[in-house]
C-alpha cells in the first residue's frame, strides 16, 4: 500500500528528505555490492580457463568446462545487473536530492523551459507515453549509430521501494549538455514532450546525470501534477 502523501509543508519537506537519504543508502548498498559481484566474475573466468586447459589436455570431462562456462556467465550477469542497478541508483539520487529546488519552481505555462543550475524541466503538452520509447529509439540510433541508452523503463522495483511514480516515464543515461543530450532535448521539445534533464546529484559531479523523459514523479514534487 502506498504511503500516505504529507499533509503539511514540514511534512512534505520531511518526506522528501527521508526519500533522499534512502536513495542515498541505496545507492551505497550497491558501491558494496559490486566489489563483491566482479570479484566473483574474475574467479569464474580464471575456473574457466583452467577448465579448459584441462580439457584441452585430456584431464577433465568436456562437461566439467561446460558447467564452468555456465557459472561464468550468472557471474557475469550478476555483475552486470549491478552495474545497471548502480546507474538507475544515480539517477533516483538526482531525482531525490532535486526535490526541494523543483519544489521551489512556479507551476510552468505549457510549452515553458525552466532552467537551474544542476536542472532543467521543459512542461511539454504533447501526447507521451512508454508506447513512444520505440520512436524515440529509433531516432537516437539512426543520430547516433547505438541504442538509446535507457537506465530505467517505467516503474521498476527501485522505484517502488523507494516511493517514485515513474509508471510512465523513461531515464536515458546521458548528460544533458553533451552532444547526444543535447540533440535529445531539442528532439522532445520538438514533439512537445515533458521532461526533466539532470545535470547531477551533487554539484561539480557528473554522477547522476541522465534525463527523465515524461512527467515528474508526482511524490517527487509533493503529488502536484
Amino acid at each position: 500500500m502506498a504511503p500516505a502523501a504529507p499533509s503539511t509543508a514540514g511534512e512534505l519537506e520531511a518526506s522528501r528528505a527521508a526519500q533522499a537519504e534512502a536513495a542515498r543508502r541505496y545507492r551505497e548498498s550497491l558501491d558494496a555490492l559490486l566489489p563483491l559481484h566482479e570479484a566473483a566474475e574474475q574467479r569464474a573466468a580464471a575456473e574457466a580457463e583452467r577448465r579448459r586447459a584441462l580439457v584441452g589436455q585430456g584431464l577433465i570431462a568436456r562437461a566439467d568446462a561446460e558447467a564452468a562456462a555456465r557459472t561464468l556467465v550468472e557471474a557475469r550477469e550478476r555483475a552486470t545487473r549491478t552495474r545497471a542497478a548502480i546507474r538507475e541508483a544515480d539517477a533516483l539520487v538526482a531525482d531525490a536530492e532535486a526535490a526541494h529546488e523543483l519544489a521551489a519552481l512556479p507551476p510552468p505555462a505549457p510549452g515553458e523551459t525552466q532552467e537551474r543550475p544542476s536542472l532543467i524541466r521543459f512542461a511539454g503538452g504533447g501526447r507521451w507515453s512508454l508506447a513512444s520509447v520505440p520512436t524515440l529509439e529509433r531516432f537516437f540510433a539512426t543520430r547516433f549509430g547505438h541504442p538509446l541508452p535507457v537506465s530505467a523503463l517505467g516503474q521498476t522495483a527501485a522505484h517502488d521501494r523507494l516511493g517514485f511514480d515513474h509508471r510512465n516515464a523513461l531515464d536515458v543515461a546521458v548528460h544533458p549538455d553533451s552532444v547526444e543530450g543535447r540533440a535529445l532535448l531539442d528532439y522532445l521539445r520538438a514533439h512537445g514532450i515533458p521532461f526533466l534533464a539532470f545535470r547531477a546529484a551533487r554539484s561539480g559531479m557528473a554522477t547522476g546525470a541522465h534525463i527523465h523523459v515524461g512527467e515528474p514523479s508526482g511524490r517527487l514534487l509533493g503529488e502536484a501534477r
